[in-house]
């Protein structure tokens, strides 16, 4: 029977995309918190959950809260659907099944590889519960048939999956009787055992477990209770064997222990279940090694001794390879994060232990070193030992630390959030290339300012008179005309808090909050009323570009609502272009491309923005669906240092001409550069040169200078 997973997610399209990929399971789908719980409870054979964690009428965080509170629940395997920053929201104590984390926007094979892990894991789960029942009803029938004749214990005893034995209360365990069981559990007859003929039991128990066994027999004599206890023996072929012993003592009339009698039963597939349950748990499947779980109660552990040992955790962010299952697939990506991890595992000593904490995510955990100068040195050799193999991919990393003191020792959520925080500022910063840093009290700030960003973006969505929306627009000119032919518009918040917020500001945290859509609609709605100016001035073959985010593209009916919107405003489609990026393709392709096919053929303009920045192959982007490509502006700064750069940027425009793609290159800012696109065939250029971004009446104003 196909495995039941719920899908909980406010999002329409997100749901519809999840389903169609999961097709081949039993789906269910919520739009909130409280439909979600609904179907929990009439579905008691729901297996995985997949939770988005920002819902209204009750979000994620309240789901879990609740779940957390019954046994009932504790089966329950659940996928959470966040972005990296969303990790600042850990989940705390949780009794419920194991959960797990996936970025958004979602790869589709890397959430299928999470709930093949998590239903073998299930499956693994049932047979360890189906195996302990078996053995149930075995011990429940020997409790039954010992009550029975002397015939039938003799039937009982040869079938049972181990021995029967009573033997002398001493160090040797001498034997005065064993059962035939005895030959296939242990490679010995049972008479080479009865009265230590050959050996004695003793010598067939694991070293290790001979002094354990006799305490735990001395303990329980004494309070003539009943006796279970699991250990390791050694079999005659050299296999040790996982056995489950279960007895009691014989007391003579002084009460003193003069022998003891009991069962022996060969326990080691039972053991094995319950390894590979603990090893799925500890470990990541993929690289094998410890998970997060592990290092998070390592660090608890450790918070409780009283040490002068330096301690630190080191976390190596590789988030940039997923960009590659875009060109490349799940796999390929999932190799190399394998093949990065191998090499990581040289760098491990009894100081240093490696975990893989999360999707594409390392952790060092470092103690007793000397100082920061020693921590220093090994990120460079961390980082030397990475590019040895992932330069030629064009993939960079993040390395954060974070120095564990009284101060921080005890939080390990707030410990293992700050590490993430280091880790994106280094990506941030550096780009292409890897870099490191320490946490440091700056980087709470901004963490802060963060917060108060998204507060103000909130009040955005609730505020129907919020005037705090700067629009500015930049002239694209037209080498041919040498006249303007298009804006760019460009968005800015006016803050009463925060001052004058660009878009690096705030565009990825109205993303991650999803707030980018209320936000989008109003920057959609000033833009189409430039449009509008533009007409009533004469200027009614001027276009308009407006930059898109995924989270509007893929949000509920965005293609139905922009063109209400065309209606309601009475511009011309024609007149509108939208701009995208490469890596909004990383997240669904054939979805985003069909939804851009759609609104070219309702007259709107494609732009990819920004090309060269991603990770997209060349012949990927012949499928897009797209009118314009703009050229980013490295390609530009290139033509200042490096003449070889020129032949390649010269292919580059001609092959999108062969595609029919006008070319638009940005950050002009130089006439030998202006001059270069001008010979190499380039349509239209963008940048400080031709302008800077301006207001509408300025931009107004410069077209009647034109």
């Amino acid at each position: 029977m196909a495995a039941k997973i719920l899908i909980v997610d406010d999002s329409a399209t997100d749901r519809l995309i999840i389903k169609k990929n999961l097709s081949k399971y039993n789906v269910l789908t919520a739009c909130d918190g409280a439909e979600a719980m609904s179907l929990i409870d009439e579905h008691e054979d729901i297996d995985i959950i997949l939770l988005d964690l920002n819902m209204p009428n009750m979000d994620g965080f309240q789901v879990l809260g609740v779940l957390n509170t019954s046994e009932r629940y504790q089966k329950l395997r659940t996928i959470i659907l966040t972005n990296d920053n969303e990790l600042k929201n850990e989940i705390k104590g949780l009794k419920m099944g194991a959960v797990d984390y996936i970025r958004k926007p979602i790869n589709m094979d890397s959430l299928q590889a999470r709930i093949n892990v998590h239903l073998e894991f299930l499956k693994l789960q049932h047979l360890y519960e189906q195996k302990l029942y078996e053995q149930s009803l075995i011990f429940d029938e020997i409790e039954d048939s010992l009550k029975e004749s002397e015939r039938s214990k003799s039937v009982l005893l040869s079938h049972l999956p181990g021995l029967a034995y009573r033997c002398n209360y001493d160090r040797d365990w001498t034997m005065q009787y064993v059962s035939a069981g005895c030959f296939n559990l242990t490679g010995y007859t049972a008479e080479s055992l009865i009265n230590n003929r050959d050996l004695s039991f003793n010598d067939l128990i694991v070293p290790e477990y001979r002094k354990p066994l006799w305490k735990e027999w001395k303990r329980i004599l004494a309070k003539k209770l009943p006796f279970k206890y699991e250990y390791e023996i050694m079999t005659a072929q050299g296999e040790r064997k996982w056995i489950l012993e279960m007895g009691q003592g014989v007391y003579d009339n002084e009460g003193e222990a003069e022998a003891l009698e009991g069962i022996i039963l060969d326990i080691s597939e039972r053991k094995e279940f319950e390894n590979n349950l603990k090893y799925i748990s500890e470990h990541d499947t993929w690289t094998g090694l410890y998970n997060r779980r592990c290092l998070e109660i390592l660090l608890a552990q450790d918070a409780q001794i009283q040490t002068t040992d330096k301690r630190a955790v080191i976390s190596i962010n590789l988030s940039t390879i997923h960009s590659l299952s875009l060109t490349y697939g799940f796999h390929y990506s999932m190799e190399l994060i394998k093949k990065a991890a191998d090499t990581l595992k040289k760098h491990c000593t009894d100081e240093r232990q490696l975990y893989y904490t999360y999707e594409n995510h390392f952790v060092f955990y470092i103690k007793d070193y000397k100082d920061k100068n020693e921590l220093t040195l090994f990120c460079e050799d961390v980082i030397s030992t990475l590019e040895s193999i992932l330069s030629i991919e064009r993939i960079s990393g993040g390395i954060g630390i974070i120095e564990i003191d009284e101060n921080n020792k005890y939080n390990i959520q707030q410990l293992l959030k700050n590490l993430l925080i280091a880790t994106e500022k280094v990506l941030n910063l550096n780009n292409r290339e890897f870099g490191f840093c320490f946490f440091n009290t700056d980087m709470e700030a901004e963490i802060i300012r963060e917060e108060k960003i998204k507060d103000e973006l909130a009040d955005i969505e609730v505020n129907k008179n919020y005037d705090g929306i700067i629009m500015q627009f930049q002239p694209i000119l037209d080498i041919k005309s040498n006249r303007i032919s298009d804006f760019e518009a460009l968005v800015r918040i006016k803050s009463s808090k925060l001052g004058l917020l660009k878009p690096f500001d705030f565009i990825p945290l109205a993303e991650e909050t999803k707030l980018i859509i209320p936000l989008g609609y109003k920057v959609l709605i000033q833009a189409f009323e430039f449009l509008n100016k533009l007409k009533e001035n004469g200027y009614d073959n001027i276009n308009v570009s407006i930059n898109i985010s995924v989270v509007q593209l893929v949000g509920n009916d965005f293609a139905k609502n922009i063109f209400e919107l065309i209606d309601e405003m009475q511009v011309n489609p024609a007149n509108i272009i939208l701009e995208i990026t490469e890596s909004m393709f990383a997240s669904d392709y054939p979805e985003i491309n069909r939804i851009l096919g759609k609104l070219i053929d309702l007259g709107i303009k494609i732009a990819l923005d920004d090309f060269g920045t991603g990770y997209s192959s060349l012949a990927r982007e012949r499928e897009l669906n797209v009118n314009i490509v703009k050229l980013d502006k490295y390609f530009s700064d290139k033509l200042l240092r490096l003449n070889n750069e020129e032949s390649i940027t010269n292919d580059i425009i001609s092959m999108f001409h062969k595609l029919g793609h006008i070319i638009i290159a940005e950050g002009v800012e130089h006439e030998r550069q202006r001059r270069f696109y001008e010979n190499s065939g380039c349509d239209k250029l963008q940048g400080y040169l031709i302008s800077e971004p301006l207001d509408k009446d300025d931009a107004i104003e410069f077209l009647r200078k034109q």
